[in-house]
């Protein structure tokens, strides 16, 4: 890892941090960023005496509402950097993003599904919502590599259009069902309009516990593969040249790939450009080398999606609006200006 990396990622983290801090400290009821510091902090081994000042008042604020809010947002952004990343490299095109398969479709799907049938199942404190939305979107993902096999192959033009229909389907089945199945008073519309537009309010710790295991390791196997993307950024033939096993490598990392987005979009709906621009503007800035790229996009999407879901309940306060809004209105401007300033780029 070269110097210019290095400096980037401790540059990164450091906006991490820093939003971390003003995302527990901001809000209808301020906390000075020092005492909120102060409160994270003693909760590590040594250093319980340093939240002594805070009220219980305050204590649930950060404990209860802000941090397992703002850590979810951190994971999120982290995981859907990440599963860019893997897209990219797997499709060989920096246009490529988690969506292209099928999986913010196939939650969808699920997620409409759980609030228009009122299904009350429950896991774990996880209410049916997230846990049908992560299982319809794995399995759509599924479905898109089964029908995608040529051969005992699968190629990349087919697997593209393959999840380009396939999440056409599930996007039409899911807004038949909105328009066939809500209940008078449209309060199913609302919620499914909600969720589909992306947001990490009012998720508590169980939901940080849900996605966390999926980030964690799947983040590291998918580094472990870094090689490999580099390799497949190649194409596929020089890969098998240069002995590599395409098919096998190809299925590991789009079963990671798909791992990190569903489990990112089931916690916080459908959220858009984090996974496409982020690995796209480190890729710029760190070089293509998949084994920096990695942690450095799962650092700059954590911070991303944690500033834009500050903004999101902040500037317009007390209104709030959902998270996916605001990355969609960061995102799309500035995808155009990087498609306008690099030109080689082509679809």
């Amino acid at each position: 890892m070269n110097t210019r990396a290095i400096l980037v990622m401790v540059g990164v983290l450091c906006v991490v941090a820093a939003v971390t801090l003003l995302s527990v400290s901001l809000g209808a009821s301020a906390i000075p960023p020092g005492q909120a510091a102060r409160a994270v902090l003693s909760h590590l081994p040594g250093l319980g005496g340093l939240g002594a000042d805070l009220s219980d008042a305050q204590q649930t604020i950060i404990f209860e509402l802000r941090l397992p809010r703002v850590v979810l947002a951190l994971l999120v952004g982290a995981a859907l950097a990440m599963s860019g990343v893997v897209m990219q490299a797997f499709f060989q095109n920096p246009m490529a993003a988690p969506s292209i398969i099928g999986v913010s479709s196939g939650a969808s799907l699920g997620a409409t599904l759980a609030i228009i049938l009122g299904l009350q199942v429950s896991f774990a404190g996880l209410s049916a919502v997230p846990l049908v939305a992560f299982a319809t979107a794995l399995g759509v993902t599924g479905a898109v590599y089964a029908l995608s096999r040529r051969g005992g192959r699968t190629p990349v033009g087919v697997l593209l259009l393959t999840g380009i229909a396939v999440g056409s389907f599930m996007s039409a089945i899911s807004a038949l069902i909105l328009v066939t199945g809500q209940d008078p008073t449209h309060r199913d519309l609302d919620q499914v309009i909600y969720w589909m537009l992306g947001s990490v309010a009012d998720r508590g710790w169980s939901y940080v516990t849900m996605i966390l295991p999926y980030v964690a390791v799947g983040g590291v196997l998918t580094w472990v593969f870094g090689r490999d993307l580099n390799l497949l950024s190649l194409g596929d033939e020089v890969a098998g040249y240069l002995g590599m096993d395409v098919e096998r490598v190809k299925l590991a990392l789009l079963a990671l790939g798909s791992l990190l987005a569903a489990s990112a979009v089931a916690v916080s709906g459908v959220i858009g450009f984090v996974g496409l621009v982020i690995p796209h503007v480190m890729r710029i800035i760190c070089g293509p080398n998949n084994r920096v790229l990695l942690p450095a996009s799962a650092l700059a999407g954590a911070a991303l999606l944690a500033a834009a879901d500050l903004a999101a309940r902040t500037l317009l306060a007390p209104t709030e609006v959902p998270v996916g809004i605001i990355t969609s209105l960061l995102g799309a401007p500035f995808f155009l200006y990087l498609l306008h300033r690099r030109r080689e780029y082509r679809l």
